[in-house]
């Protein structure tokens, strides 16, 4: 193992050096580092612990430190996670923390603009308004809306405050963007949230499918683990299915390019072409999995000609992918946004797991579903119950449930809301929209570019009426719209624990101070619930704590017996050991690495963390309803049947509208916009469209393009690609704080996106829509596109080349 000083040339080349190993073998140490102006190790004062903050990977690293301020990274040789990897993101993003323009005072808003203030002046508004809306309309006059971003003691903390305390069931995380159907898809199989298999799978597999999910670009790290067992003895054969190629299609054995919106047609050809083919595992079905008759029935009207009619994907494709997947002696599979954003999103994603169960691919080395998260604290998210589940994967239709986590908080069990699910974020936009919803405070995120439908987000956030509250790190587009705004503490500011998407644990700890009057998260909660003066049954405050520990410990208490048992860990074995898996208990105190590997679901009827909904309508389903389907507690093979997607191309709008990520890019750039090696890698929008599609719209490389869908316009430069024929790509990322002309409305993608929603998970659906396309001007040179991703353009005598990112920024 060495230590490999990073140069610029990782942005051009974004997976590093490899490292071959066989099936079986442990995965190589390689440690990248760099530090910023040209130091050395001699030059650190001090190496502080933590993990990614801008994916959902988690890799381990260590902060460098020198006269109280950040300089560099290096990856931990020692984690699980990483081996001492890190991706572009990591490598440079942590610059971002340093900039000149981060909000350091509170703001308020007077005579329409935000002026700074003291926090005894802000806080004393925001616990004014919220008392006044407790003593008039009530608790569901309030909500919350927070992130993906926080540490696990600032979640919980919230959930707390939000639920045990205000008595308010509006509260929600940005994950309902990017992985909530994640968190349905396992509730609906496995009757709980937590990903069953581990990324030590990926050293094990000798197949790994990846639907919908670009791993070279979202998880750069895991994917550079993909590509150092294809480099060596027994590697894998991969399955990518996503209409755009790139890094990862040109690995694959098979690659598969469905219509946007038909994800679940094709997964029912998959499962037909498996089952008609015998390839499934019967005596696991019986001892462990319902439902197999039901799924077999609705598969046996999707033969590989129905889905190549409904997917486009061509019916000997489609049997050659089933044959990779029912032939696997240890299959993989993985899952992310082009399914979680697309149409039938959970339908569709349940049926990887359907694949799984059907195939008896669980528990073991190799046998495994990741249904991936896009975030770094994701995970927490749902975990801590700052999103549509209650606190330790409790069960908000199941009395017993609600009455033990009132116990833990010692408050009376009608105080939490539970009459009905918790809000999910679009209902809230709802909410607000017509008046009912009066203050929304949001913390760690970024609506006014991240939602879909934006002119219709900033009419309803722009309301006199509603009373905003933006605790963030930089002004954003959304602090904008604020009544007061909050200066935050970031990664690296703050201490805390977070949860990445195979289960492990990391401890970030605080490495400097934050700038001027900026606090952390957990300390604006606590301030916040010592000025509303919340109590519990005793009369005691309700939040005590006065530290990340203390609150740490407390969600010990709360998780303890659940799925997400965290009982086992401490700061102390965090620090020393590095990354480790929950279920972390007295019993497994070096974590777990796969869950059901018995076949143990937690899916009886009285610990199920749901019972389910209806995949096609939503409609929740009750205890009843649920034990008639699984009166055994195994895993459960939910159903759907296909249905197009409802927005169909026409004569006016003859493409399908999909967004997405570039390796890059983070969100909407708040951090990584700010950081100049990321910033000249991916600076500015693009549209990628089909020779074919270009051609037929008389648009080259590198023109100037309109496109336009039912609810607005935007205008970026063209990459010419070998994206699917009749599919537009925008990159969702860019939003107005930057914008070379001051506005910027025109490269913002969701000002083109329908507000629609997943039925199951409620998930907006970003990856459905028809758009068209037009000329506007033909300016020299290529887009502002990487070359390197899945954005490349297609090779031919007419392809341009962006060098930005094929030598790196100087």
């Amino acid at each position: 193992m060495t230590t490999e000083p990073i140069p610029a040339g990782r942005i051009a080349d974004p997976w590093g050096r490899r490292t071959p190993y066989g099936r079986g073998d442990p995965w190589p140490a390689r440690v990248d580092q760099y530090l910023a102006g040209d130091r050395g190790d001699d030059d650190v004062d001090r190496w502080v612990q933590t993990a990614s903050n801008l994916h959902s990977n988690g890799d381990a690293m260590e902060l460098a430190v020198r006269d109280g301020r950040l300089v560099g990274v290096r990856g931990m040789a020692r984690d699980r996670v990483n081996r001492g990897r890190l991706d572009p993101k990591d490598l440079y993003g942590w610059q971002a923390i340093g900039s000149p323009d981060r909000l350091t005072s509170p703001l308020i808003r007077e005579n329409g603009s935000l002026r700074e203030a003291d926090w005894d002046t802000a806080m004393a508004l925001v616990t004014e308004r919220t008392r006044a809306l407790l003593d008039g309309p009530g608790p569901g006059s309030i909500g919350f809306y927070t992130s993906g971003q926080l540490f696990l003691e600032e979640y919980y903390a919230l959930a707390v405050l939000a639920r045990g305390g205000l008595g308010t069931k509006h509260l929600d995380g940005n994950t309902r963007l990017c992985t909530a159907t994640a968190g349905e898809a396992l509730k609906e199989s496995f009757g709980c949230d937590g990903q069953p298999g581990s990324y030590a799978d990926i050293d094990h597999a000798d197949t790994i499918a990846l639907f919908g999910h670009n791993m070279a670009e979202t998880q750069g790290v895991l994917w550079s683990r993909v590509l150092d067992r294809l480099a060596g003895p027994e590697p894998p054969v991969l399955l990518c299915v996503d209409p755009r190629p790139g890094p990862v299609s040109d690995a694959a054995t098979v690659h598969l390019q469905p219509k946007p919106g038909t994800n679940l047609a094709l997964m029912n050809g998959l499962l037909h072409e498996v089952i008609a083919n015998g390839w499934t595992d019967r005596s696991y079905i019986e001892a462990h999995v319902a439902g197999f008759d039901r799924l077999e029935q609705q598969v046996a009207l999707f033969p590989a000609e129905a889905a190549a009619a409904a997917t486009g994907v061509p019916a000997e494709q489609i049997r050659t992918a089933a044959r990779l997947l029912g032939q696997a002696d240890r299959l993989l599979s993985t899952v992310l946004q082009g399914f979680y954003q697309s149409h039938q999103a959970t339908a569709a994603a349940v049926q990887v797991n359907n694949l799984h169960l059907i195939r008896g691919m669980l528990g073991q080395p190799g046998c495994g579903v990741l249904q991936m998260n896009g975030q770094p604290t994701a995970q927490n998210t749902r975990e801590c119950g700052a999103n549509g589940d209650l606190p330790g994967f409790r069960n908000w239709a199941n009395p017993h449930h609600v009455e033990e986590l009132a116990k833990v908080w010692n408050v009376p069990a009608d105080r939490i809301p539970h009459d009905g699910p918790p809000t999910h974020l679009m209902q809230m936009i709802h909410l607000a929209e017509e008046g009912s919803l009066r203050m929304l405070w949001i913390s760690g995120t970024n609506p006014a570019v991240s939602l879909p439908e934006l002119q219709r987000i900033r009419a309803v956030l722009g309301q006199e009426r509603l009373f905003l509250v933006v605790q963030d790190l930089f002004p954003t587009e959304t602090t904008e719209f604020a009544d007061v705004v909050l200066p935050a503490a970031g990664w690296g500011e703050k201490t805390g624990t977070f949860t990445n998407a195979d289960r492990t644990v990391h401890l970030s700890l605080k490495a400097v101070d934050p700038p001027g009057e900026a606090r952390p998260d957990l300390d604006i909660f606590l301030d916040f619930a010592r000025r509303m003066d919340l109590r519990d049954a005793s009369d005691a405050p309700l939040l005590p704590w006065g530290s990340p520990e203390e609150v740490f410990e407390a969600w010990k208490g709360c998780s303890s017996g659940r799925p997400c048992d965290y009982s086992g860990l401490t700061y102390g074995l965090l620090r020393d050991r590095g990354g480790i898996q929950w279920p972390c208990t007295t019993d497994h105190p070096d974590g777990t690495e796969r869950l059901y590997v018995r076949g143990d679901f937690r899916s009886r009827p009285e610990d199920c963390e749901t019972y389910g909904r209806d995949l096609l309508t939503g409609s929740s389903l009750d205890q009843e309803a649920y034990r008639s389907l699984n009166p055994d507690g195994k895993a459960l093979l939910r159903t759907a049947a296909y249905a197009p997607p409802p927005e169909q191309p026409d004569a006016d709008y003859p493409l399908w509208l999909i967004t997405g990520r570039t390796l890059y890019q983070f969100h909407t750039r708040t951090r990584t916009g700010r950081v100049p090696e990321l910033r000249s890698a991916a600076p500015d929008m693009w549209i990628e469209i089909s020779e074919p599609d270009a051609a037929a719209a008389g648009i080259g490389e590198g023109d100037l393009a309109e496109v336009a869908t039912r609810r607005g316009t935007v205008q970026a430069r063209v990459r010419v690609t070998g994206i699917r024929q009749g599919v537009v790509f925008l990159p969702f990322h860019y939003g107005y704080w930057d914008a070379p002309d001051g506005n910027g409305h025109h490269r913002a993608a969701n000002e083109l996106t329908p507000t629609s929603w997943d039925p199951a998970s409620k998930q907006p659906l970003f990856k459905t829509g028809a758009a068209r396309i037009t000329p506007v001007s033909r300016p020299p040179g290529s887009a502002p596109a990487p070359t390197t991703t899945a954005s490349r353009p297609e090779p031919g005598p007419d392809a341009k080349d962006n060098g930005t990112t094929l030598t790196g920024p100087s």
